[in-house]
């Protein structure tokens, strides 16, 4: 086999391994952030060409990367279960490759944060020792990985306030939207890998619940979520936001009935990524600032 395509493959399976697309997605959030919540979009290319956001970024990428590494590194068997097709680790790139790939990214991110300030290395270095406690154990203990991967989404967020030290309560409004659909989310996934879950010992909600009870918990997450969404926006007195936030009601009633009808593995995945739809929704609701 020719090395050239050894290489090709190798860099393909670790741009799956690393969710490419989802790294994407927070690259694109904090440069949002940073340019309708920091900054002002009539001074934009200050922003997009400023070399300490690629790098804040960069950062915050990378620790996620090494988090989703960890992550498939520790569900294998899960995973062989739930999504036999999707298996990397030990199939297409070896174990201790995955290990040292984890540990180089977690390396790489942290001292990218150190350049920058003290501060974003130790957030860096939190998130990234959270990622691995949540792959190693926290992940199977009932709602506390959810909070935690939450917690962690919020905070590539925050990061971004943190860093340029303004405008602080406003990103934390949009750090709040992005957990509360996080948590959400995390909670229909652990719906979704209910089979695989239960055969290696994990208590997530579902489990330990049934998906009846962890269906009206969800219920009562949205419902706060909800509330959540209009009371941020009244305290920001911004009418367009409050006007889109209306809107929103609309695809949030149509997904609530479509956690009521569901019950397969598809209907739950398809929920999953309903709720990237409201993350993007809530990323482009950052230009009414």
């Amino acid at each position: 086999m020719p090395t050239s395509w050894k290489i090709r493959n190798f860099f393909k399976n670790l741009l799956k391994l690393t969710r490419f697309p989802n790294l994407l997605i927070i690259g694109f959030t904090q440069y949002f952030a940073a340019i309708f919540l920091i900054g002002h979009p009539d001074n934009y290319m200050h922003l997009l060409t400023s070399f300490n956001m690629l790098v804040l970024s960069s950062s915050t990428v990378i620790i996620a990367a090494a988090g989703y590494i960890i992550n498939d590194y520790y569900d294998v068997k899960i995973d062989y279960v739930n999504k036999p097709d999707k298996v990397i680790v030990g199939r297409h790139i070896k174990r201790r490759v995955v290990i040292f790939s984890h540990t180089a990214l977690n390396v790489a991110g942290i001292t990218l944060g150190l350049w920058l300030s003290w501060k974003i290395a130790v957030i860096n270095f939190i998130a990234a020792f959270l990622l691995w406690l949540y792959s190693n154990q926290l992940k199977r203990l009932p709602f506390v990985g959810n909070f935690i991967i939450s917690i962690l989404t919020g905070l590539s967020i925050i990061i971004v306030a943190v860093y340029f030290q303004r405008n602080f309560y406003l990103v934390l409004n949009y750090s709040v939207f992005a957990f509360s659909i996080t948590i959400i989310r995390e909670i229909i996934k652990d719906m979704e890998d209910i089979t695989g879950d239960e055969r290696y010992g994990s208590r997530t909600l579902p489990i330990i619940w049934g998906i009846r009870k962890t269906k009206r918990f969800l219920y009562f997450l949205i419902a706060i979520f909800v509330v959540v969404l209009f009371y941020l926006a009244s305290l920001l007195g911004n009418q367009i936001l409050n006007n889109f936030f209306l809107i929103l009601l609309i695809p949030i009633a149509y997904f609530v009935y479509l956690l009521y009808r569901a019950d397969t593995r598809n209907r739950y995945n398809q929920l999953s990524n309903y709720c990237k739809l409201f993350m993007l929704a809530g990323i482009l609701s950052m230009t009414f600032f």
